[in-house]
């Protein structure tokens, strides 16, 4: 996790390519005008050909149900997804605890990206102050169930929970 545009996507990006298995990204974002447009093709090229594509604004759920044993996701990004849950669903409780649910289930290795929305001022708006609360109690979650946890600032890594691959526990 970490703020935006601090390195995290390119993180996830660069952990999962340390895998020899096959590589899929999950994307929550979707084309909303002419800069978003430019944004996703960024990360199409960076990532490359081998990296299949399942775009997946609102149901994260089937993705990972369809991730096969020796595959290595990037989902990016939850904070994207808990967005359109709430513009199109209102209640996030269940479709936070059907994820949840659904990586518990998944048989494949998932690396998810998160933005940290809770360190700056407090919104002045009701949802804007819900979205940042509704967010800060889903990565809460995923850290929770997670066995590495990394907080991206500047394009450096912190570890905060568990070890990178290769490096010493």
């Amino acid at each position: 996790m970490g703020g935006a545009r601090s390195g995290k996507s390119e993180f996830a990006e660069r952990l999962v390519e340390s895998f020899d298995s096959p590589k899929t990204f999950i994307a929550t974002s979707e084309i909303s005008d002419s800069e978003m447009r430019s944004r996703i093709e960024e990360h199409r090229r960076r990532r490359g050909m081998e990296w299949r594509t399942v775009e997946a604004p609102l149901d994260i759920a089937s993705a990972l149900d369809d991730l096969g044993d020796e595959e290595v996701a990037v989902l990016d990004c939850l904070t994207i997804w808990l967005s359109n849950l709430m513009l199109s669903e209102g209640e996030t409780r269940e479709g936070v605890d059907r994820l949840m649910l659904a990586l518990e289930r998944c048989r494949g290795s998932v690396v998810t990206v998160s933005n940290e929305v809770g360190q700056g001022i407090v919104p002045e708006n009701p949802l804007a102050r819900r979205f940042r609360d509704e967010h800060g109690r889903l990565n809460q979650r995923f850290a929770a169930s997670c066995g590495l946890v990394v907080l991206v600032t500047a394009g450096l890594p912190l570890v905060l929970k568990g070890a990178l691959p290769g490096s010493p526990a």
